[in-house]
């Protein structure tokens, strides 16, 4: 079942708290979207890094060591592998990390009966389509990471967990790696920076994508929110790199 498109810059009013309660597990520590859900779950939740949780272990370990959170309210998939660069020499892994462990994941959290959020990414799609994707497009992948994580959507939505992916693009905040940090160290050596003016999204900060997880799971929880595919992104207009670069700069 598809679900409808989200805008998640529409929750601009920063002084809303979540309102989930206690226990929710976040399944991620050190990546954007983790460290934003730790900003606005500090107490509430409990985060498992990598050395808690390998992903790329074998399914029945992942799911041997889910069995000691069944008192969890509810489950935030937040960590993957990004290294899209990478992705094609190191196959095996990718697909462990990006498709065998959100089927683990996702099974566990049927036989719990524990909602599941997924993060996934536009990169299933090609990007040839001139104009925004919807949740039920088809998928045409545009690299090896994009297949990965398709091949994880297919597997939660195979499984019979209460579950909603929610597809994001161009993810930033003010600390990790990404396109916005990236600009600002660049633009301190180098008098001018050529950014390609071709490639149209929407950025969208990490703390929003917090935000539209959590209301997101209260919705599972409340039966307000059907299982399947959301597409979650930043608002206003679409814009290319080099225009969110002149944004950045301004």
């Amino acid at each position: 079942m598809q679900g409808s498109l989200v805008r998640v810059l529409a929750l601009h009013h920063h002084n809303m708290g979540p309102s989930v309660e206690n226990s929710i597990l976040v399944i991620g520590r050190t990546g954007q979207l983790a460290r934003a859900l730790y900003n606005k779950l500090d107490g509430k939740a409990i985060f498992l890094d990598r050395t808690a949780l390998d992903l790329s272990e074998r399914e029945r370990v992942i799911q041997m060591k889910l069995s000691q959170y069944r008192d969890v309210t509810g489950v935030i998939l937040a960590a993957a592998y990004t290294a899209v660069d990478n992705a094609e020499e190191e196959r095996e892994v990718i697909t462990a990390v990006n498709a065998n462990a959100p089927a683990a994941i996702a099974a566990w959290c049927a036989e719990a009966n524990i909602p599941l959020i997924h993060i996934s990414t536009d990169y299933v799609f090609s990007g040839d389509q001139d104009q925004p994707y919807k949740c039920d497009d088809p998928v045409d992948p545009i690299n090896a990471y994009g297949d990965s994580k398709w091949r994880g959507e297919k597997r939660i939505l195979e499984s019979a967990a209460t579950a909603a992916i929610l597809r994001t693009s161009w993810v930033f905040d003010g600390s990790g790696t990404n396109f916005l940090t990236t600009m600002l160290r660049l633009a301190k050596d180098r008098p001018e920076i050529k950014i390609v003016a071709d490639q149209f999204g929407r950025p969208t900060y990490a703390g929003h994508l917090a935000e539209a997880a959590i209301l997101t799971l209260e919705g599972l929880k409340a039966g307000r929110v059907q299982s399947g595919i959301y597409h979650v992104s930043g608002g206003g207009e679409v814009c290319s790199w080099a225009d969110f670069a002149e944004a950045i700069f301004e």
